[in-house]
């Protein structure tokens, strides 16, 4: 059982609003108001952060809340002098809460001379005093063991399977989930397997980052209505021209479910445009007033499933039980 009388939370400035809901929906679940932390979070005229926090936190448990979406460097750093700050104000234990936890594309070496940005970011993470993360989605499963701490990873597939049942309730014998590439099968049958229905695959080829040569459709999609599921979209380019070779395929309509909606550049125009029916983000990246406006965007809450899973943390509980839908389902009456 926990030394202190509640978990105490701290955000920095990547995605206060989820912050904040996390922090509500504790204060539900622990029928007593649970509020951030009073902290500082600033910057200096040449750009260098600074972090000062206003309470007490010596031997509390503390989770710091922070994705570190854009500007990744900027929001990485703060999560770093947070722990720094609160690992020296004698915090009983550090989590952090990464609903989006940047740099995972660089898991690997792709050709020589390299880096693996992944694995010096966890070192980094647990260099500044974190003693354990929570994450959404990690891009690559292996990144956990880049940690020499626990790291709980979970994901958003027990999330989209209720939407989809609450959306599609009528055609949902018509539904077939997609992968669009090879590499996000195992994701993609994982939600398939939560609705029952089948797969498809979409291959790509690319000529070089960023730029898609051929894509094809492996399996038969002709009158269906096709999800793409998909853990981050960038530029959106490759989800948008699967879209139409799905089409061009065949299937009645599209639409995409993504966990981080990173949406940089042209993405938002290219998907408002674009042959997609829908497409379903969380808010684990902060979304932007064009995100919010885009007539077919539209973003399903984390902090419930991100609520009890630090409650989870705190007491010892089982963070895994969040999988299974029966557990979820509560959590999220009334959402869908």
């Amino acid at each position: 059982m926990p030394n202190t009388d509640e978990p105490k939370l701290i955000s920095g400035n990547a995605n206060l609003p989820l912050a904040q809901a996390i922090a509500r929906r504790m204060s539900m679940h622990r029928g007593k108001s649970i509020k951030l932390v009073d902290t500082r979070v600033e910057r200096f005229n040449d750009g260098e952060i600074f972090v000062e926090v206003f309470e007490n936190v010596r031997g509390e448990d503390m989770f710091i809340i922070q994705s570190t979406s854009n500007p990744a460097n900027d929001n990485l750093m703060e999560l770093l002098i947070m722990a720094d700050a609160l690992r020296r104000s004698s915090a009983a234990q550090i989590t952090a809460v990464i609903p989006y936890f940047g740099y995972a594309r660089q898991d690997r070496r792709t050709k020589a001379r390299t880096p693996i940005s992944a694995k010096l970011v966890a070192n980094m993470i647990a260099g500044a005093g974190i003693e354990r993360v929570l994450t959404m989605d990690l891009h690559a499963a292996q990144i956990q063991g880049f940690f020499d701490i626990p790291v709980d990873n979970l994901y958003a597939s027990p999330i989209f399977a209720l939407d989809i049942r609450h959306h599609f309730k009528k055609k949902i014998s018509d539904v077939m989930i997609v992968s669009p590439d090879v590499g996000g099968v195992a994701r993609a049958r994982e939600l398939a397997k939560r609705i029952n229905a089948p797969l498809a695959i979409v291959d790509k080829r690319r000529e070089k980052p960023g730029e898609v040569a051929e894509m094809t459709v492996i399996g038969n999609v002709e009158g269906k209505h096709c999800i793409i599921v998909d853990d981050i979209c960038d530029t959106a380019g490759t989800l948008c021209k699967a879209a139409e070779v799905i089409m061009e395929n065949g299937a009645k309509e599209v639409h995409s479910y993504i966990t981080h909606g990173v949406l940089s550049g042209p993405a938002v125009d290219r998907i408002t445009k674009s042959v997609m029916k829908s497409l379903v983000i969380t808010d684990s990246i902060q979304p932007t007033e064009a995100v919010k406006a885009a007539p077919n965007i539209r973003i399903v809450p984390t902090a419930p499933m991100f609520a009890q899973a630090i409650l989870n943390i705190w007491t010892g509980t089982s963070v895994s039980s969040l999988f299974d839908t029966e557990m979820l389902e509560p959590i999220y009456e009334g959402f869908f």
